[in-house]
């Protein structure tokens, strides 16, 4: 899977944004492609250059606009609709747009069919948007993820920030700032558009192809987007630990509590003997959760044991990667897991409920079809 991570140490805009994915291996060629899609040569121009920011250097992107032309929403969102690109890269690009929309339309109080965009209503505009989603797209990048945002406070001329357009883009995403002094704009509305239309807010392991930076336009040391472009490793993720002793409940209930739990989404549950208070024999009950689970299984818990409370911790684990196939044997087809590292396999694991059922169909000792399909899988994959 490939992955993009916009790492936005000095913010994001929509020029900063093409300048690190061109700067990252993405064709520049792609620019003109857009800008000829939008059928918005009347209007603007694209100028890429190698530019410094102190001891960082990257790729400068300039979209300049002739006779600027600003547009309404829905003759924004005709342009894109009409515009000779994948649909691929119009869909997110019309996202972005409907965000933008709805975030200047709360703020002015004012339907987004009436709404011009003013300065977000431009050739420039669309041009960041399509580029970007484009340039994406001719990276084979499957899913996009940010890091926090620089938050300032206080006011820019007039203007509070963070800006209230990016702010509003940006609701409701996940999106997490962080407090920085600079007295200056740093995430743009178009910027945060982009991250609005499909990024996650969290850094993922991954294994890094290229890295390019986008420069910005201050001439501030340092004042760059940085974009990694690399392959997803799912090795290590962060769990949620929930716990709770239990010396009042039947062994049969407590194995179906832990079949349930595992249906409701638990990585895996454990029972493990434990000595309570006034020396009774009871059990600690270990359930791991994907965070987003954590909530749902918690509720499982406490409906359906006799617990009053759990304890939750957060963990993490670090997994080989894994999969299935199906082999075949003399005794019939059963599926095996396959255990990987580094796209390499190093064991195989027989599924117990094929081989149960082949001993079952054919009266062959369960040890004997688990080696039988074991050695099948092996061969298969050269173990030896």
């Amino acid at each position: 899977m490939t992955i993009a991570y916009f790492d936005c140490f000095a913010g994001i805009s929509g020029d900063m944004t093409l300048g690190a994915l061109i700067d990252a291996g993405a064709d520049r060629a792609l620019l003109d492609a857009t800008i000829e899609a939008l059928r918005l040569g009347d209007e603007a121009t694209i100028e890429v250059r190698h530019e410094t920011r102190g001891h960082l250097g990257g790729t400068r992107v300039v979209v300049q606009t002739i006779d600027r032309v600003e547009r309404t929403v829905p003759a924004l969102l005709a342009v894109v609709e009409e515009a000779d690109a994948p649909e691929r890269v119009k869909t997110p690009v019309l996202d972005a747009v409907n965000r933008l929309a709805r975030a200047e339309a709360r703020l002015h109080g004012v339907s987004e069919d009436q709404l011009h965009l003013h300065e977000l209503g431009g050739a420039d505009t669309l041009v960041d948007l399509m580029g970007a989603f484009w340039l994406l797209h001719s990276l084979d990048v499957d899913q996009v993820y940010s890091s926090a945002l620089p938050a300032p406070r206080g006011r820019m001329d007039t203007m509070p920030l963070p800006a209230p357009a990016s702010v509003r883009v940006l609701e409701g995403t996940g999106a997490v700032f962080e407090a920085t002094d600079s007295g200056l704009e740093l995430v743009t509305p178009t910027g945060a558009a982009i991250l609005a239309a499909g990024a996650r807010f969290e850094r993922p392991a991954m294994s890094l192809r290229s890295i390019g930076y986008g420069i910005g336009a201050r001439e501030t040391p340092g004042n760059a987007l940085a974009v990694w472009i690399g392959e997803k490793i799912e090795s290590q993720t962060g769990v949620t630990l929930i716990e709770t002793n239990i010396d009042d409940m039947a062994p049969n209930l407590l194995a179906a509590l832990c079949e349930d739990l595992m249906v409701a989404g638990a990585l895996d549950v454990s029972v493990t003997p434990a000595l309570m208070k006034k020396g009774r024999a009871g059990h600690l009950i270990t359930i791991m959760s994907p965070p987003e689970l954590v909530a749902r299984l918690t509720d499982h818990l406490l409906r359906h044991s006799t617990t009053l409370g759990v304890r939750m911790s957060t963990a993490q684990r670090v997994t080989a990667q894994r999969r299935i196939i199906e082999v075949k044997t003399p005794l019939g087809s059963a599926r095996v897991k396959i255990k990987e590292l580094d796209g390499k396999p190093l064991d195989v694991a027989p599924e117990y409920e094929d081989c149960r059922r082949i001993s079952r169909e054919t009266g062959v000792d369960l040890r004997e079809v688990m080696r039988v399909v074991s050695d099948a899988a092996r061969k298969e994959l050269d173990l030896g």
